[in-house]
């Protein structure tokens, strides 16, 4: 089922998001190679508790961490350690935040020192497609409108998009429903109305749209299956009355 939010309900969510955003800021400033993923992930978490937030990662369905750090292949679910960032890789940072009983979820893909033509357009791409999506988010839209446009998006600029994975549904818990998928029919599915709240997370790749999981230290890891770059960038977003309100923003 899902879950219609009142208006402190997702106040307490922009809270929860705010502190994710400020979190994902610093981690962008720590991005430089040499660093390794679990210092990152050591930063995040210190940070999210020094601003009053839970790591709602740590402990999710096992996870070991407090962020996802996925690279280069690697489309999402990344488990951070020892590896060092190099010049030109491409880092995907997820981080979910637990304030006030409630959650926010979000991403983004960062070039680590200068990176390839390919994987800037990659990046630029994707970033766009997020922005789509929450365009789409005020009542009368629907779910089938949302991918879409990152379908669209993606597509026409030569890229695929990942089907086996999408966005969801946030509040109490970090997944809800309804699934949301990266690619759909314009006017179909789920309509959209005031209140609901989604985590959207366009997951694009250079190469074909399959995956696969590989084992990383016992964790599955999602990886494209071709081998080809993979980007990643997510907000949580409330359906108003007004339109879009992006939760996850910084400052929000």
């Amino acid at each position: 089922m899902v879950q219609v939010k009142s208006p402190s309900e997702i106040a307490r969510m922009q809270a929860a998001g705010a502190i994710a955003a400020q979190v994902m800021a610093e981690i962008k400033q720590a991005v430089r190679p040499g660093v390794t993923t679990a210092e990152l992930d050591r930063l995040a978490e210190r940070r999210i508790k020094a601003l009053g937030g839970r790591p709602a990662f740590k402990g999710l369905y096992g996870f070991p961490a407090s962020i996802c750090a996925s690279l280069n292949h690697e489309v999402v679910h990344g488990v951070p350690g020892t590896r060092q960032l190099v010049p030109g890789d491409l880092l995907k940072v997820d981080i979910g935040v637990s304030h006030q009983g409630y959650c926010a979820d979000m991403a983004c893909s960062i070039g680590v020192g200068e990176v390839s033509a390919e994987a800037q357009r990659l990046l630029t791409v994707t970033a766009a497609a997020l922005d789509d999506a929450v365009a789409m988010c005020g009542p009368g839209r629907t779910l089938g409108d949302v991918g879409a446009a990152v379908q669209r998006r993606a597509e026409v600029s030569g890229f695929s998009v990942v089907r086996d994975y999408g966005g969801h549904g946030i509040g109490r818990r970090m997944h809800e429903e309804p699934w949301i998928g990266n690619f759909g029919v314009p006017n179909s599915g789920l309509a959209l109305v005031s209140g609901m709240t989604l985590a959207l997370e366009p997951m694009i790749n250079v190469g074909g749209s399959d995956v696969m999981t590989v084992d990383y230290d016992g964790w599955p890891v999602i990886v494209t299956a071709d081998g080809t770059l993979s980007a990643h960038f997510e907000h949580t977003v409330a359906v108003t009355d007004e339109g879009p309100l992006v939760l996850t923003a910084r400052g929000g």
